[in-house]
This record gives C-alpha cells, sequence and structure tokens, in this order.
C-alpha cells in the first residue's frame, strides 16, 4: 500500500479526524502553504537525516518541525545519540520512506526510519498540516492527535 492510502488508512483506524486537501503540486514551504490557505508555521516538514553514532554505524531520523523554521543538524545528532547528522541522499530518503522529497508526510512506517519532533511543533498552532505522501494532497489534523498517535521523540532541534 502506497504512504498515502497508508497514512489515511492509519488516521481511520485510529478514528482520528482530519481534511484532506488536493492541490496542484508544490515544492517549496511558503509556496504549498499560500495553496492550502494555511499558515507556513502550520506546516509539520520532515527531513530524512542519516546520523553517525559511531565510526561504521549510523541510524535513519525522520526530524518533524514546523515549516517556517530551520533544523539545526548537530542538534538533530545530539537529540538521536550521535556525534554528527546530514540529509540523507533523494534515494535514501526514497528508499526509507516510500515517498519523493517534498511529499513525506511526519509519520514513520519503517522501522530502521526514528521520529524525533521537535517540541515547538506542538506549541504553535492547534491544527497542523503537511504532505501526504504526493506532492498534491495535503492533510490537516489537529496537533495533539499527530503526537498522541505518531509518539515520536521530542527534542529541541530548530534555530529560534
Amino acid at each position: 500500500m502506497d504512504v498515502f492510502l497508508r497514512l489515511q488508512a492509519l488516521l481511520t483506524e485510529h478514528q482520528i479526524p482530519y481534511r484532506l486537501l488536493q492541490h496542484r503540486p508544490a515544492g517549496k514551504s511558503e509556496e504549498v502553504a499560500a495553496i492550502r490557505g494555511t499558515a507556513v508555521s502550520q506546516g509539520a516538514k520532515a527531513l530524512v537525516c542519516r546520523v553517525k553514532l559511531t565510526s561504521n554505524l549510523r541510524k535513519h531520523v525522520l526530524a518533524v518541525f514546523p515549516a517556517d523554521k530551520q533544523a539545526d543538524l548537530a542538534a538533530i545528532a545530539a537529540a538521536a545519540g550521535g556525534k554528527k547528522a546530514s540529509l540523507a541522499s533523494h534515494e535514501l530518503a526514497r528508499e526509507l520512506t516510500g515517498c519523493e522529497i517534498g511529499a513525506i508526510p511526519p509519520f514513520s512506517f519503517n522501522q530502521d526510519l526514528s521520529l524525533l519532533a521537535d517540541p515547538s511543533l506542538r506549541e504553535r498552532h492547534d491544527e497542523i498540516v503537511f504532505n501526504a505522501g504526493r506532492l498534491d494532497a495535503s492533510i490537516v489534523m489537529r496537533t495533539d492527535d499527530y503526537f498522541r498517535l505518531a509518539q515520536p521523540a521530542q527534542a529541541p532541534f530548530v534555530h529560534p
């Protein structure tokens, strides 16, 4: 099952209310927020990171944070118990998430991809919005429902 359908099935199974928005594809957070009619700060951006734990051991992390902020890779590495973090290649991100860059939702359906959220995502809006596994579809849901269902590890990693 593709991520778009799997995500909706997960929300439905857990009786989480959500709105599905169909829209033209957009890549940048500001552009897609304007199309959605939402604030950029409501966007839940998801970055796939490779975290170096030891000289030959890596961990993959899906870092989720407000779309109007910048992620601090050193803080992501520290939160994941590592020494250094980098963005995953497009190929690795696609392999771990089943999605193209820009379409990745803030949920992990892969046991090899740990979920880490910046707590500021929870504090700013009652609802978050994110790409639903496709560039032309987004989901709006209550922020508290997201944290309750996804159960991400939490640590601050955005630049103030």
